[in-house]
């Protein structure tokens, strides 16, 4: 597979406008030295940037004319499962969602209110991820990843378009990273536009930063706060190879500064977010931070997705 190109994020950029919510970007609180912006992506539909590399992915395949009279299918109870079956919904094509039978029993509800056909299989994603695959073998249907998909990542890299039309001279971009796909997506845009990409990681939950340690993709295992959309077992290859660009950070913090960053959009901000969300602000503003940006630095830090339950969250 080829690395994902700038190319590749400026057509999906094209092919998706007016398809989805441009970002809405909101200003620090002038507290810091440097100039803070919030990328506020958890308006988007279905409440997370899955929706971008959704719609991406759906759009190419009915261009190419490989979108099959079966539809789509992918195995996600979580932010991807929901942006493709919007995606599917808006263009008349039915979407098969496999979850575990341990999936949330307000993200089934969601998924059947998109108008999903869902499928319970299993204790674990792997046994739904195996469902899903023979159903596309048996029926035709085309199979979708939540991120594993340069469709998928490309379309998350439209994000840095956006930011760019509103921040000409942005500096650093700042976003959260799970399997890697919309760091692959933005690492693409950011590299061509010079602009540098950091991603942050919980320490429990380091599929990127440990493929980078050891030159190549590895399994790790995942215990943090952020599991549930942080929580893939290893990046992408497309992601890896994103982190090799020049001018890219791969940083880490713990789950205590991942909730306590959590909080702090809560009570400063009143922006109720997900724990993936706010492991990204962590990454500038956790005690001891990971990145530090210098005095008048432009940075943007992506608020990835706001599918979460706030009774946590104090007042």
């Amino acid at each position: 597979m080829p690395p994902l190109s700038y190319g590749d994020v400026k057509t999906a950029a094209e092919r998706i406008t007016g398809q989805v919510r441009p970002v809405t970007l909101a200003r620090g609180d002038g507290s810091h030295s440097y100039r803070l912006w919030l990328a506020l992506e958890f308006m988007q539909h279905t409440g997370s940037f899955k929706a971008r590399g959704a719609a991406n992915f759906l759009l190419a395949h009915r261009e190419q004319g490989t979108l099959p009279d079966a539809g789509i299918t992918l195995a996600s109870g979580g932010n991807a499962g929901l942006a493709c079956a919007w995606a599917a919904r808006q263009h008349g094509v039915t979407a098969t969602v496999f979850l575990p039978e341990t999936a949330p029993e307000v993200k089934v509800t969601h998924l059947r209110d998109y108008g999903a056909d869902v499928r319970m299989v299993g204790t674990e994603y792997a046994e739904a991820a195996a469902a899903s695959e023979e159903f596309a073998a048996s029926t035709g249907a085309l199979s979708s990843h939540a991120y594993d998909n340069p469709l998928i990542a490309a379309g998350a890299g439209t994000l840095v378009e956006e930011i760019r039309a509103q921040i000409p001279d942005l500096d650093t971009i700042v976003v959260s990273v799970g399997g890697g796909g919309l760091f692959a997506g933005v690492a693409a845009a950011a590299q061509h536009h010079g602009i540098r990409a950091v991603a942050v990681e919980p320490q429990r939950s380091r599929a990127l930063n440990a493929a980078i340690e050891a030159g190549r993709v590895v399994d790790v295992p995942v215990e943090s706060v952020a599991a549930d959309s942080l929580g893939a077992r290893r990046a992408t290859p497309m992601a890896l190879a994103a982190a090799g660009h020049r001018n890219m950070r791969s940083v880490l913090v713990p789950d205590p500064a991942i909730t306590e960053a959590r909080q702090e959009l809560w009570t400063d901000h009143r922006l109720a977010v997900e724990h993936a969300a706010a492991t990204a602000y962590a990454g500038i503003t956790a005690p001891n931070p990971p990145y530090t940006p210098s005095r008048d630095e432009r940075v943007a830090v992506v608020l990835c997705g706001a599918n979460t339950d706030p009774a946590d969250l104090t007042a």
